[in-house]
């Protein structure tokens, strides 16, 4: 498993990473579904690692009903104090709160542009971003700022360059990469 060389971020005794490095970090995705969970996760990592977040992934699908949008639009605070009691997820009630907010605000921008994915492109028009060593660029602050206008929370623009990222719009492997290598065929 560690004979390729990977992103120097990669916690190559990390299985878990590793998988996430090698299958689906900077793979373009646009399943709505895919992108919601991926929104959720990315907002529940503010201030934190993304390794933390991504060891509780399973955790949070099952506390969140698999990401099913159309359940956690309808939490209520009954819901929302189940999962605060939950010790495998991060519990974070801003973070459990913005999540019901921005599920709601997602499916209106769903019905808007027909995917949340057809949103996106409208500051992309469809292109792979490449470009490495960045937090946050012109993309990421235009994104966030639209979102926050919508009424999203925990969108900051390092948390969407972040996501961004991981469901493929921006490419950011290292250039000693493997992935970065067949990505380019070098």
């Amino acid at each position: 498993m560690n004979e390729k060389k990977r992103c120097w971020w990669c916690n190559l005794s990390n299985p878990l990473y590793v998988k996430y490095h090698d299958e689906e970090w900077c793979v373009p995705n646009s399943n709505d579904d895919y992108l919601f969970e991926m929104l959720v996760l990315e907002s529940f990592q503010a201030g934190l690692s993304w390794e933390c977040v991504l060891n509780k992934r399973e955790a949070f699908k099952k506390a969140f009903d698999n990401f099913d949008i159309n359940k956690i639009i309808n939490y209520d605070e009954r819901k929302i104090n189940e999962l605060l009691l939950n010790k495998d997820i991060i519990r974070n009630k801003l973070k459990i709160k913005a999540t019901i907010n921005n599920s709601r605000i997602f499916i209106k921008i769903k019905e808007q542009h027909g995917s949340f994915y057809n949103y996106l492109k409208t500051f992309t028009k469809g292109k792979i971003i490449y470009e490495n060593d960045k937090v946050n660029s012109p993309l990421s602050d235009a994104i966030s700022k639209d979102l926050k206008k919508k009424g999203m929370k925990f969108v900051g623009t390092t948390i969407i360059y972040s996501y961004l990222q991981a469901v493929g719009i921006i490419f950011s492997h290292d250039e000693e990469c493997f992935l970065y290598k067949e990505n380019n065929n070098l």
